[in-house]
């Protein structure tokens, strides 16, 4: 396997909770992997910890190294806005940024590439927003501001501002979650249009939404990896008992 993220002992806690407690697996470069598991049991902590948003909490404390291209983002010195720049988080609840939706488009990209000029930057928002599939909905407003927005125009403007500043890994955090069925069917689609070119990882609770999506699985028991393989594999023959009670719905 060639793996774009690679984790190794990792543990974290919250305070005196230990969330994770010695995982080790490898993500692989492109396609999409899903992270299930039932609630509570450490999907989301083991996601924010690939772009180092569990230290957004104060109470947090990390040991193990988690690698992106073979080089450890917990590593002394290491940029922690170059991290977030190369893997990209698509939350929960999109959030809009108070501004009209070009802007928010543009919004990393003036940081991170401000030689653009102002022609180059329109050319660039208009191809992030149809990679997202939102521009021809928006086309004709894009002044407007992006907080009027659908919640489901509102995740896919999320999706085109996150790929705006060219990241090398998208994670999504339960992104269809807070969607109705159609939007949710847009930004699945979407992340299957786009996993040729980047490395995705989705946090999901469904587990008909895993089996459409995942070319590899991570199924967790609390705060533990039980199981980790391709999905076709993990689907149809499980290696671990509690890995076969969750699929069969026994909890």
């Amino acid at each position: 396997m060639d793996a774009h993220i690679s984790v190794q002992n990792l543990h974290v806690w919250y305070g005196n909770l230990a969330a994770l407690t010695a995982i080790s697996v490898d993500i692989p470069r492109h396609g999409i992997t899903v992270i299930m598991g039932p609630s509570g049991c450490g999907k989301t902590t083991l996601l924010k910890s690939f772009n180092r948003f569990l230290e957004l909490n104060d109470t947090t404390r990390i040991s193990g190294t988690v690698a992106v291209d073979g080089h450890d983002v917990y590593a002394p010195g290491v940029d922690v806005t170059a991290v977030r720049k190369r893997v990209g988080l698509l939350a929960q609840r999109p959030t809009a940024l108070p501004m009209s939706i070009f802007e928010n488009v543009a919004y990393g990209m003036r940081i991170h590439q401000p030689h653009l000029d102002k022609s180059a930057l329109a050319i660039q928002v208009q191809h992030y927003l149809e990679v997202a599939g939102l521009w021809h909905e928006v086309a004709q407003r894009l002044d407007a501001p992006a907080t009027a927005l659908s919640i489901g125009q509102q995740q896919r403007l999320c999706l085109a501002r996150g790929l705006a500043v060219e990241p090398e890994i998208i994670l999504g955090d339960e992104p269809t979650s807070a969607l109705d069925p159609i939007s949710s069917r847009h930004i699945e689609q979407k992340l299957l249009e786009l996993k040729q070119r980047y490395t995705t990882v989705i946090v999901t609770h469904t587990l008909r939404q895993a089996k459409r999506l995942a070319d590899y699985v991570i199924f967790m028991y609390l705060g533990e990896i039980v199981e980790a393989g391709p999905a076709q594999q993990l689907f149809t023959n499980p290696q671990q008992e509690r890995t076969k009670e969750y699929l069969a719905g026994v909890f």
